[in-house]
């Protein structure tokens, strides 16, 4: 089957999953006020960070009596800070439906070797996460950045546990409702949902970490950028904007840019409205389709930022090696930067529909997928 390559094309093609687009609109002369050559410890580089801190509080809900960090090694570094602080009390469970959540679960066993409970699910679908034990401690995973699968909301979480809830919300945050009273740490980094730029991540303690940090010394040494708490007591410092290792002010400057933005499209109701409707229109496109599927399973714990899709079709032989000649189509066209599947992950593609990309770019690439579809197709044929 011949197709005429599709007429329009997306004004922004980069739907990459990390580091995400920037807001729409974005320059660099957006950043000049910037303090750069500045000491982050200066009165100016103080206010930036504490503006950021409460620009991410305003905007997310994050409830009073929460602490909110800016801490390095975006949200891995959020977690890992998390998991070497925190973890040990009590027996813990480990949650993996991704590559991510793989990687979490690797750090505790291998690494921290502490006592834990595995729970796996396979990328597409989502464990049940109300069989869990939830008076151990629970690592996991908010959205499945690489398999496009999220929890739909926290009903599984009972109000009355004992351990503590670990979330990684990296590519959910500014996106999704996170109930903030069933979280006791919350993890993302600002270079997903409102395309900031990488290196830098957030670490929000709910008032249950905090007297588990002040109540409980891990018996493993911890390097000085994981340390939250002084002389016994939290830090209060790392959560006023007293950040534990110099930052980027291009960066957090950057950051308050696309708060502001967040701001001015509605703020998070907004910026979830956006992303709804990213994904509805991939969704909807792949319902008329016989030959892809979106690779989560249950429509209620599809993602709404990193949409995974998968190859249906039969004669498309080799998935992997079919699905990275699609990427590579719409790459060359120019119209799709950045949307292979994650290494790790079944072959097919992710397109990333957080709040920063605007729907008329997602419309405008769906004709593309089909196009690149049934000219690799075609290809093979020939080939054969």
């Amino acid at each position: 089957m011949t197709m005429t390559k599709p007429a329009a094309r997306p004004a922004n093609p980069r739907f990459s999953s990390g580091p995400c687009a920037k807001i729409p609109g974005f320059s660099l002369d957006m950043l000049s006020e910037a303090p750069l050559g500045r000491s982050h410890r200066a009165s100016v580089g103080k206010a930036k960070l504490k503006a950021a801190i409460e620009g991410t509080r305003e905007v997310l809900g994050v409830p009073e009596g929460y602490r909110i960090g800016i801490v390095p090694a975006s949200d891995t570094g959020a977690v890992e800070m998390a998991m070497w602080s925190l973890l040990g009390e009590r027996k813990a469970t480990m949650v993996a439906w991704e590559s991510f959540g793989a990687g979490w679960v690797t750090d505790c066993v291998k690494q921290l070797k502490i006592d834990a409970d595995i729970v796996e699910g396979d990328y597409g679908q989502l464990p049940d996460m109300a069989a869990l034990d939830w008076d151990t401690d629970v690592v996991f995973t908010w959205n499945g950045t690489t398999s496009g699968v999220r929890m739909p909301n926290g009903d599984a979480i009972p109000s009355d546990r004992a351990g503590l809830t670990i979330c990684d919300a990296t590519s959910a945050a500014f996106a999704q409702d996170l109930p903030w009273d069933k979280l006791d740490v919350v993890t993302f980094s600002w270079q997903k949902v409102l395309g900031g730029e990488a290196a830098h991540g957030i670490l929000v303690l709910s008032p249950r970490a905090v007297e588990r940090l002040e109540s409980y010394t891990p018996p493993w040494p911890l390097p000085k950028i994981f340390r939250l708490t002084k002389g016994g007591k939290l830090n209060e410092g790392i959560f006023e904007g007293a950040t534990i290792n110099t930052p980027s002010m291009l960066c957090v400057e950057d950051y308050l840019v696309a708060l502001d933005w967040a701001r001015s499209v509605g703020g998070l109701k907004g910026l979830m409205a956006r992303a709804d409707a990213n994904a509805q229109t991939v969704w909807d496109f792949v319902a008329e389709k016989d030959w892809i599927e979106n690779l989560a399973e249950d429509p209620a714990t599809r993602s709404n930022t990193s949409v995974c899709l998968k190859f249906t079709d039969g004669r498309i032989g080799d998935a992997g090696a079919f699905a990275k000649a699609v990427q590579k189509r719409l790459e060359t066209e120019g119209v799709a930067l950045d949307v292979g599947a994650y290494r790790d992950a079944p072959a097919g593609l992710r397109i990333w529909c957080g709040g920063t990309v605007e729907t008329s770019d997602v419309a405008a690439l769906m004709p593309w997928i089909e196009w690149a579809f049934h000219e690799e197709l075609e290809a093979q044929a020939q080939a054969a």
